[in-house]
């Protein structure tokens, strides 16, 4: 058994936590760890405002200043950049998501043992504008696709799930938590996929690497420094 567990918040909503997904899925290849996926919903209008858009990419509502702007299109210019290297496509989001309930999903499949086909066809779909996280149907139709029995997915949706999906949040405030992806290692808190260097170091310290793992230090292309916001 892995002698070391790694909390790791996510939001699906966020396109740097969907870059930190395989880079964070090595971890468990080459160290003695196991990853917690836990989600913490962001509340981007708190710090980044809002705004609507249509089909052809108008706005149609508006409340964010020009630095919002600015902030917003540097980090979709940012992430293309990193996705590109990947082939992963990113593509701006049309609306700000309530992303609580892919959340809940996520709870659900750790339940099951399926999270790493719920996180590969949410974050896949979503970011091709190809999935609807809002639609409790879709969201219970992936779990199903991802190898879940969804049995009782509804009831734990609108009810235990709900009130686990507020307390981990809660909790994960507690703890220092503000944005995705964050590690926690121990009380070591590792905010963004820049730092996935540093994890590796920090547990190859701690005498958890596999025979097998490269070498720490080695940076990847999946996972190379930025400084723009989570």
């Amino acid at each position: 058994m892995p002698t070391k567990e790694i909390d790791l918040y996510i939001d699906y909503k966020s396109p740097y936590a969907y870059l930190a997904v395989e880079p964070a899925w090595d971890l468990e290849r080459d160290f003695d760890v196991s990853l917690n996926w836990m989600p913490y919903t962001l509340d981007i209008p708190d710090y980044l405002g809002s705004a609507k858009v249509d089909d052809q990419g108008n706005i149609i509502e508006d409340n964010r200043t020009p630095h919002n702007w600015r902030r917003v299109r540097y980090s979709y210019m940012d992430v293309r950049r990193y996705a590109n290297l990947r082939g992963l496509t990113i593509r701006g989001t049309q609306k700000i998501w309530d992303s609580s309930l892919a959340g809940l999903g996520l709870l659900f499949a750790k339940e099951q043992g399926v999270v790493r086909a719920f996180n590969d066809i949410v974050y896949e779909r979503f970011w091709r504008r190809e999935l609807d996280i809002e639609d409790i149907a879709v969201v219970e139709k992936v779990l199903r696709e991802a190898g879940a029995d969804t049995a009782g997915f509804r009831d734990y949706a609108e009810g235990v799930g709900r009130a686990d999906h507020d307390r981990i949040r809660a909790e994960a405030e507690e703890r220092g938590v503000f944005g995705v992806p964050t590690f926690v290692i121990d009380k070591e808190i590792y905010w963004g996929r820049e730092h996935l260097a540093l994890i590796r170091m920090r547990l190859s310290e701690m005498g958890l690497a596999r025979d097998n793992a490269a070498d720490p230090l080695a940076i990847s292309h999946a996972w190379r420094p930025t400084n723009a916001a989570q």
